[in-house]
Order: C-alpha cells, then structure tokens, then sequence
C-alpha cells in the first residue's frame, strides 16, 4: 500500500460514495444525548469486517476502536482521533432530500459528517496497518451537545484504550459558514472558551402591584442583578482576556399586577482563561448576593463548571497545519486569527493529551459564507463535498504522527 499522501487522498475520495450513504444514514435518523443505539449500530456495521479492537461504553453508546499498528514496537507511539455522533433538539428546515426522519431532532452541527469521515479514516487506516509503528485508538463520542460525552468516555477509558495513554490526540469540526467550503483553520492555544452556567433565584415576598412599599420586589433587583454583571465584566475583566456573559432565562411573576415572591436569573458564562474563569466563579455569585443583600433580599445562587478552555498544543497545531497542506496543498490551510466563544468537550482530551481540533469548511458551494446559516440553526447545511478530504486528514494526522513521533 502507497504510504504517500497523494495515494491516501485518492483512496479516501474512491470512498466517497460510501462515506456520503453513511451521512445521509446518519442524517435522516438523528439521535440525542448520551444514548444513540441507532447510531452505534451503523459504527459498528461500517466497522464489521476491519482489524479493530471494538470497546462499548457503559454509561453511554460509544465505540472505541483500537487499531494495532503491524510495525509497532513495544511501547510504541499512540494517536487518537475523535468524532462525535450526537444530534440537537431542532427541527430541521434545511429542505436537504435526506433531511431528518425525526420530529424535532437534527444534525444542525455536522456530527454526522464527523462519524462519517472517522468512519471512513478507519478503512483508509486498516488498509495501511501493517506498515504502521503505532496504534490508533478511534473514539466515536455520544454526548457532545451538553451531556458531556467526552468526560463520559475518560471515565470509562478511552485515554487507556490501546494499553498506555495518547501521545497526541486530534479531531474535527466542520462548520456551515464563515470560510470557504473546502477551508481547514486552527490555532494554537485558546482556541474556544470555556462554558459555565450562572443560575440566580432572588427571592423577595410578593404582594400587591398597587403596594410595592409592603412587599420586597424581585423582579426590580434580578434586572439591577442582570446590569450590573456586565459592569462586573467591563470594569474588572481584562478585555483582552475576554469573558462573555448572556443571561437566557429572565422570569418572574405570573399576572401584572402581583408582584411575585421569587425572580429567576439562569446565565451562560464564557473565559478563554483559568485565571479568569476561577474569578468569575468568585466574583460573579459574591456581586450577586451583595446586590440583593442591599435590598433586604436573598439570592441563592449556582456556579456550575461545565467545559474548560479548549486549549490545542502548538506543535500539535502546527503539525496539523502541514499535514492539510501535504495533504491537499497550502492554501487550504490558514490560521485562525482569534478564538470562538463555542465551547467543546473535547477540552477535556486536551486538557490529558497534547493535541490539536481543526475546523473544517462544509459551505454548500455557491453559497456565501458571511451569510450561509451557522452550525445550530435548523436551515444549516453541510456539503458532502468535504467528507472524503476530511477521512483523509484523519488518517494522515495519526500516519504522520505516528511515523514522525514526534510533531513538527
């Protein structure tokens, strides 16, 4: 088997059409969360017949598949490469002919187009084990949308897979705008925030509308509450080291003229540092009982870590960089000039294994990228163009690995 890139290309777009039915497969019956037993099934049917060693998750329906590389020597190098599998709670409107089958879910983030290109990288991989020095540990993730599926999969193993921990780690992501189809971007460092979730009860005493005097009024403290976080924010945050804080939930109250006994505040909080994501899980809880405090009020209040900084290795990085262009040439590559306020659960991988997470490029052609709908909305729409240049980004980022041991 040709161990060139240029052969690894040309086989993996000999795949295409494969990898193309395994998407729209995986499109038309979406599933959620952590439990996706119709889309663990189709993993493991495109796995069937390949040298892999096949672990199922517990707790969720993951896949892990180890491949032994048939020239690796003992304590031998380890890569890992990562898709996720799991669907969003939206209703799709994107009008694709293989548009979801099922009401109220859809693959709005390109999760699909993940499974299907790691699906098809396991084929591309296989077919080269025997001249491998290395072993490949494939990790098909349930639970990325909020379930934290990643975490799921480390506590049950998946670092320790192949018998000793990754020496590099890396996955991909496509997007439905921004770029060019086609386009492959990354950095290295912060990447993507981490996510927390800021939940706020002001509890007053109600009474009547006409009286506000003989009640203690939470709806007026929660909107005070709700301004003054984002003093918090401008006046003790570095703005280059910025945090974003987008309050979603603001409810109160149940007729006009009553006012209600309790008002609830629930908050998404994003930092592109530890240091300033352990400063807000200070700051933020203490501005909010002194501010209701100063009314004669109470605030109960929750600070929940959920993701951390995605933080990618800069020789990892760097080395993903010019694999896309030996690969697919270098101007399909460029770097990304500032982080993204998304979060990723691929954090956590990073957070164990020194890697990389690339972006890649699913604008249908023709469609202008500043305007094409973005990942999360029901009219998204991922080209399957991408699919077979992706499997094969795959199984070049882990045979350059591999091969090299080291990055750069």
């Amino acid at each position: 088997m040709d161990p060139s890139p240029a052969a690894l290309l040309e086989d993996a777009r000999s795949l295409a059409g494969e990898i193309t039915d395994l998407r729209h497969r995986l499109h038309r019956e979406p599933e959620l969360g952590l439990q996706l037993p119709r889309t663990q099934e189709k993993v493991l049917s495109a796995l069937e017949g390949l040298p892999y060693e096949i672990t199922l998750g517990t707790d969720t329906t993951s896949v892990t598949a180890v491949l032994r590389g048939g020239a690796a020597a003992e304590g031998a190098p380890v890569v890992l490469l990562r898709g996720d599998m799991d669907a969003l709670p939206v209703q799709e409107s994107s009008g694709v002919p293989y548009a979801s089958e099922v009401d109220g879910v859809m693959h709005a983030c390109g999760h699909d187009l993940h499974t299907a290109m790691l699906a098809g990288a396991a084929t591309l991989l296989a077919d080269r084990r025997a001249a491998l020095p290395g072993d490949v540990v494939l990790m098909f993730q349930p639970g990325e949308e909020g379930y934290d599926g990643a975490g799921v999969m480390i506590r049950e193993g998946v670092l320790e897979a192949a018998g000793r921990r990754p020496d590099a780690a890396y996955g991909l992501h496509v997007v439905s705008s921004m770029m060019p189809t086609g386009m492959f971007t990354s950095r290295g460092g912060p990447l993507m925030s981490a996510s927390d979730g800021l939940m706020i009860t002001v509890r007053g005493a109600g009474g009547h509308g006409s009286s506000p005097h003989s009640a203690k009024d939470p709806v007026t403290v929660a909107a005070e509450i709700v301004t003054q976080l984002q003093v918090l924010i401008t006046r003790q945050f570095d703005m280059f080291d910025p945090v974003v804080l987008s309050v979603g939930v603001l409810h109160a109250g149940t007729q006009r003229n009553i006012i209600p006994g309790t008002a609830r505040i629930e908050a998404t909080v994003r930092t592109f540092s530890a240091a300033n994501r352990e400063r807000m899980a200070e700051s933020a809880p203490r501005l909010v009982r002194h501010i209701a405090a100063a009314h004669g009020l109470e605030a109960d209040v929750e600070y929940l870590q959920e993701y951390p900084v995605t933080i990618t290795d800069a020789a990892e990085t760097a080395h993903a960089g010019a694999q896309v262009a030996a690969l697919l040439g270098p101007d399909r590559y460029v770097t990304m000039p500032q982080p993204l306020a998304g979060s990723e659960d691929f954090s956590r991988v990073l957070e164990a294994v020194p890697g990389s997470f690339v972006f890649l490029s699913a604008v249908t052609p023709g469609v202008e990228p500043a305007t094409a709908p973005y990942n999360h909305s029901p009219n998204a729409v991922f080209d399957d163009g991408v699919l077979a240049d992706g499997a094969a980004l795959y199984a070049q980022l882990a045979i350059s690995r591999l091969t090299s041991g080291t990055a750069g």
